[in-house]
């Protein structure tokens, strides 16, 4: 088995300028840092190496994308604005979505990153592969961008796939805590890709992601959410991979499959209310593992999107390479004893409720 890790120092470069968190500062709001800031990426990446992973992983570089790969998914409207404003020193791409000067560009590399990481899998160059990269992308909608997002990283690497690669059955598993409305909607209608999201139910953006949002025309039955109530733990997400996410996988047996990777599902987030532990994530990676070995060779990519404890991203992180790599390392997660003993880490009555109702819609898939 072989990862690739694809990683950038420009990504860290990308500029969100300065906030109280995601409140615009001013005379009643103290200025401080953005909660959409380099350091739980460059954190993770700075423990990948110090934990010896780093000297096992295949280097994967990144290149930018073309604004050929990006009008698949985005109008040229929207790329240009981009563009424009990126030259002029930033500003914001719609809704919570604040870039600074060469935002633009980075952008451009953040994408071509994730396209970069599908070559490689589905070359066979490696068995799978984790694109670290920065600005994320799963809410940025065809026409603007939202919720620190630019361009669709996933989307952009999928219609590359599709196109270059000639792939027909491209399957996405979303585990970051908002929903992932943006890959939502550029494969809304396109049977040729099944999205799947888990979600804190309502979070981000608001309204967005009920069970309801299945697809429409050619893609009804395509588009799955999971949304989950605030609270869940390692139990619920297990349960929802276990009796929803596989089994829709096994039914629509794609060819690749991507995850759109956030660590904000994680028991000390500052913009989630979920429980997943380092480990939760480990076990997550291993039975999407698996299912890909049995349906589609192995070929799993994964692409940064949140997570915003600088403390603990890492810890996440690195579980899901071990695990990717079928390495352990001498790291031990220092959060590990205090999330093991919260309460209801386990399963609860209504997580499993909620899990149910998406687990209906398996039947959909055809």
């Amino acid at each position: 088995m072989s990862t690739g890790w694809l990683c950038h120092e420009l990504y860290m470069w990308h500029d969100t300028g300065a906030s109280a968190g995601i409140l615009p500062p001013g005379l009643t709001v103290q200025p401080g840092t953005p909660y959409e800031n380099p350091e739980s990426k460059r954190r993770f990446r700075n423990l990948v190496e110090v934990s010896g992973l780093l000297d096992h992983l295949v280097p994967i570089r990144p290149r930018p994308a073309t604004e050929d790969e990006v009008a698949r998914v985005h109008t040229r409207a929207h790329i240009e604005k981009i563009k424009s404003m990126s030259a002029a020193g930033g500003g914001d791409a719609s809704t919570l979505s604040p870039f600074g000067q060469g935002s633009y560009e980075i952008a451009l590399l953040s994408a071509g990153g994730v396209i970069a990481a599908v070559d490689a899998v589905v070359r066979g160059e490696v068995s799978n592969a984790y694109a670290l990269v920065r600005p994320p992308g799963h809410h940025a909608m065809p026409d603007l961008g939202m919720g620190f997002c630019l361009f669709g990283n996933v989307g952009i690497a999928i219609r590359h796939a599709q196109e270059t690669h000639g792939l027909t059955r491209v399957a996405t598993v979303d585990w970051d805590v908002h929903h992932g409305n943006g890959t939502q909607a550029i494969f809304y209608e396109d049977p040729r890709v099944l999205t799947i999201s888990l979600h804190q139910d309502n979070l981000f953006p608001p309204n967005s992601g009920g069970c309801e949002e299945n697809g429409a025309g050619p893609g009804l039955g395509f588009n799955l959410n999971i949304p989950l109530p605030p609270g869940c733990g390692n139990g619920a997400y297990l349960e929802a991979i276990r009796r929803v996410v596989i089994p829709a996988l096994e039914r629509y047996r794609p060819e690749l499959i991507i995850v759109p990777s956030g660590f904000d599902a994680s028991g000390v987030d500052p913009l989630g209310r979920m429980q997943v532990s380092s480990e939760g994530y480990r076990e997550m990676t291993r039975l999407l593992m698996d299912a890909a070995k049995r349906l589609c060779g192995g070929k799993l990519v994964m692409a940064h999107e949140g997570g915003y404890s600088e403390s603990y991203v890492p810890y996440c992180g690195l579980a899901v390479l071990e695990e990717l790599s079928g390495i352990r390392t001498a790291v031990d997660d220092i959060w590990a004893p205090l999330m093991a003993g919260w309460g209801q880490q386990d399963l609860q009555p209504h997580q499993a409720a909620a899990i149910a109702r998406a687990e209906r819609l398996i039947d959909n898939i055809f």
